[in-house]
Order: C-alpha cells, then sequence, then structure tokens
C-alpha cells in the first residue's frame, strides 16, 4: 500500500473533548511512558477530524490520546485511532507509529457536527463561543515503532471555538469506558492547516 511521504499536510475540521478518567480505566501507554496523574485520574483527549481537500489525503479519523511524560516531558500519545482510508492507515504505521483501525463513518452534518463511526461512538457538537482569527498549537506525539519510542511533531492552526459536545460511546465497543461520562471541556479547530512529521531524511551519499 502506497501512501504520501512524511511530512504530511492537511487540513479540515478538528473536534477534540476533554476526559479525566480513574488510573484504572486509562488506555495502556508504550514501555517508556508515564500517564501524566492529577491525584488519582488522567487526562485523555478524543477527537473527531474532517480532512478534506487540500490534504494529501482525503479521510476521516476518531482518535484517542493519552498526557504522558516522557522524563520531564509532556506528550500526547495515540492509544485508539480509526481511519477510513487504507492509506492512512498503513502510513501512520509505518512512519509515525500510531496505530491505525479501519472504521466506516457517517458525516450527517459538518457545522454542527452530526457524526458516528460505525460501531464504535458517534457525537453532536456545536459552537458555543468562537474565538476571532486563527491560533497556532504545537506538540509532538510519542509512540512505540519497532521497539523504540519515537516523537513526532505537530504543528496546526486554525479558528478555536468551545463546544457543546454529546458523545454516545457504544457501551461494549472499544470506547465503552466512556459510556455515561462527560467531557469536561470540548474544543474545535475550524479550517485548520497542519503539518505532521518531519522531512524524511536525505538518502546517503556514496
Amino acid at each position: 500500500m502506497s501512501y504520501p511521504p512524511s511530512p504530511w499536510r492537511l487540513c479540515g475540521e478538528l473536534s477534540v473533548s476533554l476526559w479525566r478518567l480513574p488510573r484504572r480505566l486509562l488506555p495502556a501507554v508504550p514501555e517508556g511512558l508515564s500517564p501524566v496523574l492529577l491525584g488519582e485520574a488522567g487526562v485523555v483527549g478524543t477527537a473527531w477530524v474532517l480532512y478534506r481537500s487540500g490534504s494529501v489525503l482525503e479521510y476521516n479519523e476518531l482518535l484517542v490520546a493519552v498526557l504522558v511524560r516522557r522524563g520531564a516531558r509532556l506528550r500526547a500519545c495515540l492509544t485508539q485511532i480509526w481511519v477510513d482510508s487504507a492509506a492512512s492507515l498503513w502510513g501512520g504505521r509505518a512512519l509515525w507509529g500510531i496505530p491505525k483501525e479501519r472504521a466506516e463513518f457517517g458525516v450527517e452534518s459538518v457545522e454542527p457536527l452530526r457524526i458516528e463511526a460505525h460501531g464504535i461512538a458517534s457525537a453532536s457538537m456545536t459552537d458555543r463561543v468562537t474565538l476571532p482569527k486563527k491560533w497556532p498549537l504545537g506538540y509532538r506525539i510519542a509512540q512505540s515503532l519497532a521497539g523504540d519510542i519515537v516523537e513526532s511533531r505537530v504543528r496546526v492552526r486554525g479558528r478555536m471555538a468551545v463546544r457543546t459536545a454529546s458523545w454516545h460511546p457504544e457501551p461494549d465497543g472499544p470506547l465503552g469506558w466512556l459510556h455515561g461520562r462527560r467531557p469536561f471541556v470540548s474544543l474545535a479547530l475550524h479550517d485548520f492547516e497542519m503539518r505532521f512529521g518531519a522531512e524524511a531524511d536525505p538518502p546517503a551519499q556514496g
């Protein structure tokens, strides 16, 4: 399966919700990473991402990320993620160690967002407060790849909004641990522009 080289330049719509979860419910992270705990709870983000025209690949995505430490550095670790693109799946796994799986998505509307990943979860999200101009954001993810922890840089810029969110995970599905819980904040990045990953190393000179 062919896929674009790193970095991927992407654009579209992103909606993220943040949750406090008891330590016993936190998704497992690779050895060498430790969940950030506030008392006995950790922070987990779940996000719907719609990559649209202008992206190296156009597809839909649902992800779970845990806030972790690698030594003294804060990182995000993607622990569960579903896409409806084979090229995205294999590229994410090979380039950055992102454990992507396939799923079927249904997008009823984009604004407000009405979306479903079949057999996993559905959600409804609506903007409550929209901030002026586009805001930049940069962070690093840390993943397990070929037995090592590798870090990848993400830079994104978009119009930020605070959202109301209603999540409906399938109780017996892979996100069943969110059933009956509410996020403490939900945000959107509208019309975002993203650069994911670094330039590939140049070929060795013989």
